[in-house]
């Protein structure tokens, strides 16, 4: 399991990570999205001991993460900017990861290899930055590590290739419990399959709940009333949004599914109909409730 407890990271007077607490469960998928400069790089990065908190603590199995080589031992960290040893091949790699992982899988490393059609012997430069990534996964995968961090792991791969990592991760979770951890802007890419989602606006944690809840707890509902929408519809539930498209209305309200549909239900409406809102819809109405409006960026 990894804790990360009131941790704090700034670089000067920029505040990176600002008192986040997080608990990821060993065995789920867990995806860290965010706003550009949340800060998702700077917590991965601390989970992987490469930096100190400030304050706080990242804890991996009740153990302090930096400068704990057993630790470390227990996770294979994928950055969004590759670094390979200078003039290194994907072997001259494998035969280093085979030092740091006990356990390192080269049976399999070498069926992946040549799965994904990669040249082990060409130099890892010539390479292009998708297939810099599949090396990288491969070796993730290989190391047979507890925990996989994976910084925009989707990036630049071919939506074949993503399919196939995506696989890849769902094997080991279901084989050997696996927990990987995903910081992405691609919501799209996380939503088939993340268990629970961490969401990071200006270094702090707005929320971080289990996918499907969510999912339960806020609606998006298209209707359409006689008269216009009765006043009392906003007294008597937690909307949060309402577009208006002709006679059209579009409302997307927190709480329970259940007891919205049914009262909606009471008030006779002309048509209305309950729509199930995807993770990157979740992920805009709660950064808007925060101030984080596409209507605020443009001018």
């Amino acid at each position: 399991m990894i804790q990360a407890l009131n941790i704090t990271k700034k670089f000067d007077n920029i505040i990176a990570v600002d008192n986040v607490t997080a608990e990821i469960k060993n065995g789920t998928v867990f995806g860290l999205i965010g706003t550009n400069g949340a800060g998702k790089s700077t917590f991965l990065r601390m989970a992987a001991g490469i930096l100190k908190p400030d304050s706080g603590s990242i804890k991996i199995d009740n153990k302090e993460v930096f400068d704990n080589i057993e630790i470390k031992s227990k996770f294979f960290y994928i950055s969004d900017e590759q670094f390979f040893f200078n003039n290194a091949t994907p072997q001259d790699m494998k035969n280093y990861y085979c030092t740091i992982y006990k356990n390192f899988d080269t049976e399999r490393y070498n069926k992946l290899m040549k799965s994904f059609d990669l040249d082990e012997k060409r130099k890892i430069k010539t390479f292009s930055k998708g297939m810099k990534k599949q090396v990288s996964v491969i070796c993730g995968i290989c190391s047979k590590t507890d925990y996989l961090f994976c910084d925009e792991t989707f990036d630049g791969l071919d939506p074949v290739v993503r399919q196939a990592v995506k696989s890849l991760f769902a094997r080991d979770i279901e084989e050997r419990n696996l927990t990987p951890v995903i910081a992405s802007h691609n919501l799209r890419e996380l939503e088939d399959i993340c268990d629970n989602i961490g969401i990071l606006h200006k270094g702090g944690m707005l929320l971080s709940k289990d996918l499907e809840d969510l999912k339960l707890d806020i609606h998006k509902i298209q209707i359409v009333f006689k008269d216009g929408i009765p006043e009392k519809l906003f007294s008597d539930l937690n909307i949060i949004k309402t577009e208006t498209r002709g006679s059209l209305s579009v409302l997307t309200i927190k709480g329970n599914g259940e007891h919205i549909n049914n009262y909606l239900a009471s008030l006779n409406p002309i048509f209305f109909e309950m729509l199930p809102l995807t993770l990157e819809e979740i992920f805009i109405v709660e950064t808007e409730g925060i101030g984080y409006d596409i209507k605020s960026l443009i001018i």
